[in-house]
């Protein structure tokens, strides 16, 4: 767009957005966007990519804590994978609508490659070196946050405006399917392989994703140049979502919920040991990882299927009490038995309130501005967590988790009443 004052998208889109973000959405078909090749290229090869990066997710936080002992630092190496989506989410979403993508993409898949096959090395080592870990894992983070919102943007622009709910719920579904097969995978390769060997096949999943944007057809450019000051530009996705009631309510809520509620993602190894009794790093473990984000995976499934078509403004918010329900309830629970259904109907109601708030954002959108509005969802989602789970790893040494739990289903709860989408016309 020429300069920050034509940001806003033409009318015609923004009776479009009206209509499909500010009314129920319909119904589709949850996989229609694979018929699309383009979206088929690209979303398989960031999947087996996605895999890859769960799969060493979950192996390194085990890692961390069997190597330090310390839950703390256990914490901060979240940090170092999530957090800086929080900071750089919003950077890597005006680059995604300016730069070349394909360019873009590819260079910071290769970043992230040579970083994954660095902290490979530096695990296989014989006196491996807790803060090369976390430097390691730092340069893989800075690397996914600048390229995550570039992604998030690319693949709704490969259909169909008609199959954009189908879009979206596919690439919930490839976060939530490559989190449980890659904790999975790495649980059942941990057996019989080393960490460093472990790292190494995450390393060479990027060669998947490299391959899939390259060959994929898709305009490099979105936007047309601007003669706006790259800090204007940057600070353009802020002006738009605080000048929109929609944007600036869902981002506001997920930024709270992700702070607040979601620490319990990031010290799911501390949640393990004190709570369950399980030894990390374990097959069990993996399992109650693994089942935690098969919940998420069948309800990015089933809210991009089958409730399309329900009122979305009473689903998001009766999903805030669910949520918090069901957090409480594993805070407390102590049987490993019984943590594997509280995981699993945790993980939905976690992934139902996400998806349906990411698809009624996303079909609010306008393309032009699709990747600065992405960057700051995944900072509010995605970056927002680890920052609030290291706060979290700090607070471990005066209080318990359990009580940290309690805490968020609390909020949760508060959010219920803040966000009232039919406030700005969701229905």
């Amino acid at each position: 767009m020429a300069g920050d004052q034509k940001i806003a998208w033409s009318e015609e889109s923004a009776v479009c957005a009206s209509i499909n973000g500010c009314k129920t959405v319909k119904r589709h078909d949850a996989t229609a966007a694979l018929r699309n090749p383009q979206f088929r290229i690209v979303w398989l090869g960031t999947f087996v990519s996605s895999i890859g990066t769960w799969m060493q997710n979950v192996v390194l936080g085990a890692y961390v804590l069997l190597l330090t002992g310390n839950p703390w630092f256990v914490a901060l190496t979240f940090f170092a994978c999530m957090g800086p989506q929080l900071f750089l989410s919003p950077i890597g979403g005006i680059l995604a609508d300016i730069l070349n993508r394909r360019k873009f993409l590819v260079g910071l898949q290769l970043e992230q490659l040579i970083f994954s096959v660095a902290l490979a090395f530096a695990a296989s080592g014989k006196h491996p070196n807790q803060w090369v870990i976390f430097s390691c894992a730092l340069m893989v983070g800075i690397g996914n946050a600048l390229s995550a919102p570039a992604v998030a943007s690319l693949l709704p622009t490969l259909v169909h405006r008609e199959d954009l709910n189908s879009a979206v719920s596919l690439l919930a579904t490839q976060y939530n399917l490559s989190r449980v097969v890659g904790a999975m995978t790495g649980a059942a390769l941990l057996s019989v392989l080393d960490f460093g060997t472990l790292f190494t096949i995450n390393a060479a999943s990027y060669l998947f994703a490299i391959i899939s944007i390259v060959i994929a057809k898709y305009p490099a450019h979105v936007s047309e140049p601007s003669s706006s000051s790259g800090l204007l530009q940057l600070f353009s996705g802020f002006k738009i979502a605080a000048a929109d009631p929609l944007i600036r309510r869902v981002l506001l809520t997920m930024m709270i919920f992700s702070f607040f509620s979601l620490t319990f993602v990031g010290l799911l190894p501390v949640i393990a040991t004190d709570n369950f009794g399980v030894h990390v790093p374990s097959s069990t473990y993996a399992l109650l990882y693994s089942v935690y984000g098969l919940g998420a995976l069948v309800a990015s499934v089933t809210i991009g299927s089958f409730l399309t078509g329900r009122a979305m403004a009473r689903l998001i918010r009766g999903s805030f009490l669910v949520f918090a329900a069901l957090l409480a309830c594993y805070a407390l629970i102590r049987r490993i038995e019984l943590a594997f259904p509280a995981g699993f109907a945790l993980g939905f109601a976690y992934f139902s309130l996400v998806t349906s708030m990411s698809m009624t954002l996303q079909a609010h959108l306008d393309d032009s501005i699709r990747g600065r509005i992405s960057g700051l969802w995944m900072m509010t989602f995605n970056g927002t967590v680890p920052l609030g789970s290291l706060i979290a790893g700090v607070s471990l040494l005066f209080i318990n988790v359990t009580v940290l739990m309690l805490f968020g289903a609390f909020v949760a709860v508060l959010l219920a009443a803040y966000c009232n989408l039919s406030k700005v016309g969701v229905d």
